[in-house]
């Protein structure tokens, strides 16, 4: 049996005290890949920045000609009726935040499904009058 011995630059590298090539390397990059961060809190894996901070995650405004439209609708739900709200254009975590208060404002549940804000229940003239006094120019849509 043979025995290596190791230097004192070997020994600085094992332990991460000295500077070797690839330790150089490991600090070239942006970021480490963490998800989290005593600093900062939750990063983006992507850009290493914190996730209040991340612009690689382009929350996108959906296209629209700005009318926001009110429908009852009963269809696939066993003939129970809700109210979807249509044309809002706002980034997705905006349309969960008016979401929420407008189901607080009816007194119902309701959920936002591919940019719709479907409220529970026929509450088509509460949604219009709310809907008016925060700025949207509102039609009532499908009868």
């Amino acid at each position: 049996m043979s025995k290596k011995s190791i230097g004192l630059a070997g020994l600085a590298g094992l332990t991460g005290m000295g500077s070797t090539d690839s330790q150089s390397e490991v600090n070239s990059e942006n970021h480490s890949g963490s998800v989290y961060s005593t600093e900062v809190g939750r990063t983006c894996p992507q850009c290493g920045k914190a996730k209040e901070q991340c612009s690689c995650s382009n929350e996108s405004v959906p296209e629209g000609d700005g009318t926001v439209r009110i429908q009852r609708e009963t269809k696939g739900r066993k003939g129970k009726g809700v109210t979807l709200v249509k044309g809002v254009l706002l980034a997705p975590t905006e349309l969960k935040k008016l979401a929420k208060e407008l189901k607080q404002k009816c007194g119902v549940g309701g959920a936002v499904k591919d940019g719709i804000i479907e409220i529970q229940g026929d509450v088509r003239d509460q949604l219009f009058e709310e809907m008016k006094s925060r700025g949207y120019t509102v039609k009532k849509a499908g009868g």
